[in-house]
């Protein structure tokens, strides 16, 4: 059981009030709050071992490089991943997407293959467009049906000798379905193609283990998970970080340069180029000790309950499109939802006035928004630090917002 009081202590920002309301920060599927213990950490950072790392034999140097490099073990442990060095940092999942997208274009040729779903956020489909533009190779797509679920037999009839890749979310950013992963990792593999799975909206919620999933890649960012904004990872097995040529050139990577040849650094550095972003990279270790303090099964029956009573209150009222899975054992505590015939940005706005943060729009996923023919939603996406009075707050702010638009 959750202290959820005590948790909602640890994150400042939540004890305040938004347009002289108290905030209810209901949009931790585009970013979740941070503990005071990973804002300590970025302080403690740059106030006590701010130093460049893996160049300096300096002691600030060390340290840094120390508290780096620890960050990326706490992730190797944390998403079982058999070597630390199959662990690489990034700006984000969208970098650890291009990174491999831009190491394949060197493997791929015309008409080869690649599957992604439906329920892609843009960051995993317009890198394999490009990609496809770039080497002729095909981009096609697993349908999905009106409850936001993607069809495994339509996916199992793509597959093919030609497929070299299929890419696809853990859990959909945009409805909060979570995806067969281990049904698709496996067709793929007997089809003889890598896979790439995006856990950005995954891994705030559950703790997903790499060996057993036995995906080639798997990408998140700690932004996501209570971690600070501009850093992520990238999971690659390492017999495919080894066949992947380096994404950026610079320092860092590099073993040896001279003016008639570079000969590259190896595992994690060659796709480790220029300094990185160190506080992000330590904070991030950080944050990942919290929520596994915090414990993941404890995170995913807390909001199990948040997602079954904010479901059930939206129910309740007049006139709301729920859209997505009914069956909430195969979703994430995300709710997309519309008023019917009231555009969802205006609800959004008027919410807001009564200290109501949700996300409007197509939430950088525009072809599930094209499926349902509609412009947008309405998306609560709920954390372990929240809370059902919350909900009854947001239930209030939507029936003034509809008495007000309807």
């Amino acid at each position: 059981m959750l202290d959820i009081n005590k948790i909602r202590a640890e994150f400042p920002i939540l004890n305040q009030k938004v347009n002289g309301k108290p905030l209810v920060y209901f949009d931790n599927g585009a970013t979740s709050q941070k503990p005071q213990v990973v804002i300590d950490a970025i302080v403690d950072y740059y106030s006590r071992y701010n130093a460049n790392i893996h160049r300096g034999v300096h002691t600030l140097s060390q340290l840094a490089t120390d508290a780096y490099e620890e960050a990326r073990l706490k992730i190797q442990r944390h998403f079982n991943a058999k070597h630390n060095y199959e662990i690489i940092f990034t700006s984000g999942t969208t970098e650890g997407i291009n990174l491999v997208a831009n190491g394949f274009a060197a493997l791929l040729k015309k008409d080869d293959e690649i599957i992604v779903s439906a329920l892609e956020h843009h960051s995993n489909i317009v890198p394999w467009q490009m990609l496809c533009e770039h080497t002729g190779a095909k981009l096609l797509v697993i349908p999905m049906n009106y409850d936001g679920e993607l069809l495994m037999d339509e996916y199992e009839k793509l597959l093919s000798d030609k497929t070299k890749l299929v890419v696809c979310n853990h859990i959909s950013n945009g409805l909060g379905t979570i995806n067969p992963i281990e049904f698709i990792i496996e067709k793929a593999h007997k089809a003889g193609a890598a896979v790439l799975i995006d856990g950005a909206q995954a891994c705030p919620h559950l703790k997903p283990d790499v060996q057993a999933l036995n995906v080639d890649f798997y990408v998140t960012s700690a932004h996501k998970m209570c971690g600070p904004t501009g850093v992520g990872m990238l999971y690659g097995k390492e017999e495919w970080l080894r066949k992947l040529p380096p994404y950026k050139g610079g320092g860092e990577m590099i073993a040896t340069v001279t003016f008639e040849k570079t000969t590259y650094a190896d595992l994690p550095h060659k796709f480790e180029a220029g300094t990185p972003n160190i506080c992000g990279g330590i904070a991030f270790g950080t944050a990942i000790d919290y929520m596994n303090e915090v414990g993941f099964d404890n995170i995913a029956s807390y909001e199990r309950e948040l997602l079954e009573y904010g479901t059930k209150k939206l129910l309740e009222l007049e006139g709301i499109e729920i859209y997505g899975t009914k069956d909430l054992n195969k979703k994430a505590s995300v709710i997309s939802f519309n008023f019917k015939g009231i555009h969802p940005y205006d609800v959004g706005t008027i919410i807001d006035k009564l200290g109501i943060a949700v996300r409007t729009g197509h939430h950088c996923a525009q072809p599930i928004m094209d499926f349902y023919k509609i412009p947008g939603t309405i998306r609560a996406s709920f954390a372990f630090y929240n809370t059902k009075e919350e909900i009854d707050l947001m239930i209030e702010a939507l029936k003034k917002a509809q008495m007000m638009l309807g």
